[in-house]
């Protein structure tokens, strides 16, 4: 595979639990944040084990998620879901699926009523460390052009659809998509080729992680 950050493994099961309790309390992005503070209390969303075979790298929680706590707890995840080939009881099932968006909090709405992206601060802060804590991750997909970027590094194309269409060179270690967003309906319509190629590849690679 081209130059991609891979995931090595970590030291023990204690050390993930010890860091997945500093992330949960974490609150630099309004302590110490990198240009305007969280405009809301921080609530990190992840889901994380070392035993997890399948991982879902995402961009970062909308308001819906923020409220409950739970990825991808809106129409987005019952999409995403869908896409995988999985129901509720294995995507939430932590010792088989990690989930870690780039972003764990909420970053708020922009001016035109969108999400914003992810926060600066969280990825420098805890991305390696965690990667390094998730020996058996087989598959993991890639969610957005953020988690695209920092995952394949020089291996990402220049736009997002550019890397999608280009998905055979990184399968099946990771798996590249665009956000399950009804925003992105446009997009799949005009890519046929993602729900007749890209999908059941992604659900074969899914069932045999799991196996």
């Amino acid at each position: 595979m081209a130059e991609t950050r891979r995931r090595k493994p970590g030291p023990a099961r204690g050390a993930l639990a010890d860091l997945l309790k500093e992330i949960r309390a974490c609150r630099h992005c309004v302590e110490t944040p990198a240009g305007a503070p969280l405009p809301h209390a921080p609530r990190p969303v992840i889901q994380a084990s070392h035993s997890a075979r399948i991982a879902i790298f995402s961009q970062a929680p909308g308001a819906r998620v923020h409220k409950s706590g739970r990825p991808f707890t809106d129409p987005s995840g019952e999409r995403l879901r869908d896409w995988l080939g999985i129901g509720a009881d294995i995507f939430y099932d932590e010792t088989r699926v990690a989930i870690a968006p780039m972003g764990f909090c909420f970053p708020g709405y922009d001016g035109k009523g969108g999400d914003l992206p992810p926060r600066k601060e969280c990825a420098p802060l805890w991305r390696a460390r965690l990667m390094a804590q998730m020996p058996a991750v087989k598959t993991a997909l890639l969610v957005g052009s953020y988690a695209q970027g920092w995952h394949l590094e020089g291996a990402a194309m220049k736009t997002m659809t550019q890397t999608v269409a280009n998905w055979r060179a990184y399968a099946p270690d990771y798996f590249v998509i665009p956000h399950p967003s009804w925003r992105n309906n446009g997009w799949i319509r005009k890519h046929p080729w993602f729900e007749a190629d890209l999908l059941p590849a992604l659900r074969a690679a899914v069932q045999a992680a799991l196996a």
